[in-house]
């Protein structure tokens, strides 16, 4: 037995995540909690998002590469996602044990890695080394409760019936489960990415979700007493919108886009009342018809709401430009890419329209801004329905039998959030209720501090024996 007057060796973990800004941020985000805890922690990203990405050279977390065997091109000279993710799984295998000899030959050798749930090989990695490891999801547990159960097998494939019973889970429409479950067949290559995540993880020594107990109480609940004693660590935003207890964390610190000045978007949200503007963004990879913008531009026009819409310099070609000219400058404002928190943060912004990727409905969540919610794929549509049934802080927007979201149906929704009515108002008041609890949890002795805390104390306890 350790003698307890010997000072235990702060713990020193590699955190790797997808290559992907939506799972980039809240890994990172959970890096400066633990930094914050006494642990040392670096990121390990592939060498092109390195050599592309603007990063916080303040960070208290340290920044590392790993192959992708694509180091010049990325994603994109692979020529495929199939092609892409087992050069990923090979390189990566082999630049990742790379790196963890180097970290060990360092002053301070690793004791874990923290790796993404879309990245199982790491944990093989991971034990080939003799370091502990980590799983860290970056989808809801609701969403990952799903995709166990495909890959179980305990889930039929192609589903039957009006409604899909899942334990921890209310049942569900068929269109409400995740798009690759619903759709059999669809993108084959991410469904085996999200299915294969429970390839190994009773292996790992640590189960960790980026969501807060509260907001999916019961099928954490379930999940922790049938699956693994998971714990739940979130929300992942920077403390400056949460709790403040990290004084200079103040932004993600990684940016895979430059933003618009947020000085030009906090002047032009300043000239609007509290509460009248729309927000409008579909994510880093979201690929939108050029028919699903126009529809969405004469909606918003027609709800007659000022709205900021972040549309990709890749994307701005697809707007209907008649339309987008007709309108004054003031009351619409179309940028390539912007600091989305300090824009949910504003008190002008009334309404959040959102594809509802996890990362974009937990920020809306945190700072209480009522949604819209388009889905477009994976696990969106599953997020959309708890927006609007479960947490009741959003509606959702339906598409027509061709797929698009007409015009009508944008203006509607838009107006049900946004325009003073009951619905609004009640959607309002639940976000203010979900905001509270979300900064309840990450706060001062809430749920997820506490799972925090109780991880530091564990990785601590078992990095010392090693």
């Amino acid at each position: 037995m350790e003698p307890s007057n010997v000072p235990r060796r702060q713990p020193h973990v590699l955190v790797l995540p997808t290559p992907a800004q939506g799972h980039i941020n809240p890994m990172l985000q959970f890096s400066k909690r633990l930094v914050s805890r006494g642990v040392k922690a670096t990121l390990a990203v592939t060498v092109h998002l390195a050599a592309s990405m603007h990063a916080d050279p303040s960070s208290p977390v340290g920044l590392e590469t790993i192959s992708d065997g694509h180091d010049v091109g990325g994603f994109m000279e692979a020529g495929s996602i199939e092609a892409y993710q087992t050069d990923l799984r090979i390189v990566g295998s082999r630049t990742l044990a790379e790196l963890i000899r180097k970290l060990d030959r360092s002053g301070r050798p690793l004791d874990a890695v923290i790796y993404d749930g879309f990245l199982p090989w790491a944990l093989d990695v991971a034990r080939q080394c003799s370091k502990l490891g980590v799983v860290f999801f970056t989808q809801t547990c609701a969403v990952n409760n799903v995709y166990y159960h495909v890959h179980r097998g305990l889930l039929p494939l192609p589903l039957s019936g009006p409604s899909v019973e899942v334990p921890g889970l209310p049942p569900l429409k068929p269109s409400e489960m995740p798009s690759f479950v619903y759709k059999v067949g669809s993108y084959p290559a991410f469904r085996d990415l999200l299915v294969n995540q429970f390839t190994n993880v009773d292996d790992a020594d640590f189960v960790l979700f980026e969501t807060f107990y509260e907001l999916e109480k019961e099928v954490v609940e379930w999940m922790s007493a049938n699956l693994w004693p998971l714990k739940t660590i979130g929300p992942t935003l920077p403390s400056l919108y949460l709790d403040k207890r990290l004084p200079d964390d103040t932004a993600y610190g990684i940016d895979l886009f430059t933003p618009t000045t947020s000085s030009a978007v906090s002047a032009w949200l300043s000239h609007h009342p509290p509460r009248s503007v729309v927000y409008v963004s579909f994510g880093s990879m979201a690929d939108l018809d050029p028919s699903q913008f126009s529809e969405l531009a004469h909606g918003l026009a027609l709800a007659g709401h000022p709205f900021l819409w972040v549309v990709r310099s890749s994307e701005q070609h697809k707007l209907p430009r008649d339309l987008m000219d007709s309108i004054p400058s003031e009351e619409a404002l179309i940028l390539p890419w912007c600091n989305q928190l300090e824009v949910l943060a504003s008190d002008a912004i009334g309404c959040f329209v959102t594809h509802c990727g996890l990362n974009s409905v937990i920020e809306a969540i945190c700072l209480g801004v009522p949604m819209v919610a388009m889905p477009q794929w994976t696990d969106q549509t599953t997020n959309a329905k708890f927006v609007e049934d479960v947490w009741r802080v959003g509606v959702r927007a339906r598409a027509d039998e061709s797929g698009v979201v007409g015009r009508e149906e944008v203006n509607r929704r838009v107006r049900e959030v946004v325009g003073g009515g009951e619905r609004g108002r009640e959607m309002a008041e639940s976000a203010r209720r979900w905001m509270a609890a979300a900064k309840a949890a990450i706060g001062e002795g809430g749920s997820s501090d506490r799972n925090i805390d109780e991880f530091v104390e564990e990785l601590t306890s078992r990095a010392s024996m090693q």
